[in-house]
């Protein structure tokens, strides 16, 4: 990400709303990156919880060294086409959290708890949700590696393009909102929740 107060997300409820929002993250120690789910903990500080299949765990040197854990939010194309004025040139909207510290090795019951938590968070929405039967959880678990990453440092940008007029601004949400081929609500929200807050002020 880069070194720069650009579009810099600071807020620590918005932060832990697109986390919470988007927990499919990637984990990257050196030159190895792993694809995992992420669960949000509570308190003080930022933290989160996820499991890497073995041997992953040695891949990456957990609890060895720093890792970044990326978490990646809405984010799409913007065509300088959407914006009623020019000249102008393409760009790519997108918000994304960057923490940053030394994942802490979980044992194997924490580890279990991880994995049972995780799916009680994505299956709590469904009609029937399905619960993991605790014989087979424990059987499996330890094929897993759970960890804690306490967020040492954190970088998150929001590049919901806050340099562009109020028109242009709104002329792209509309297109987020209903074009054929680039359409992405989910990234126009993210913008009227900024554009709403800067013609509040």
């Amino acid at each position: 990400m880069r070194h720069n107060p650009d579009y810099l997300l600071d807020d620590d409820t918005r932060i832990r709303a697109l986390i919470r929002e988007n927990p499919w993250a990637t984990l990257v120690s050196g030159l190895t990156a792993s694809h995992l789910p992420v669960l949000l903990e509570d308190g003080p500080g930022l933290s989160v919880v996820s499991h890497l299949g073995r041997p992953d765990d040695e891949l990456h040197e957990l609890g060895e060294r720093e890792a970044l854990l990326i978490v990646a939010g809405p984010n799409g194309y913007i065509s300088p086409g959407w914006y009623g004025t020019g000249p102008a040139v393409p760009t790519w909207n997108y918000l994304a959290v960057h923490l940053y510290g030394r994942p802490e090795v979980l044992g194997p019951e924490e580890t279990y708890q991880v994995l049972v938590d995780t799916v009680d968070r994505f299956e709590h929405v469904l009609p029937s949700p399905y619960r993991m039967d605790e014989s087979y959880a424990r059987r499996i678990a330890p094929g897993v590696a759970g960890f804690r990453l306490r967020a040492e440092r954190v970088e998150a940008k929001a590049k919901l393009s806050q340099d562009k007029p109020p028109e242009v601004a709104h002329n792209i949400i509309r297109a987020l909102d209903a074009d054929p081929r680039y359409a992405n609500p989910a990234l126009a929200r993210e913008m009227r929740k900024v554009w709403t807050q800067e013609e509040t002020r």
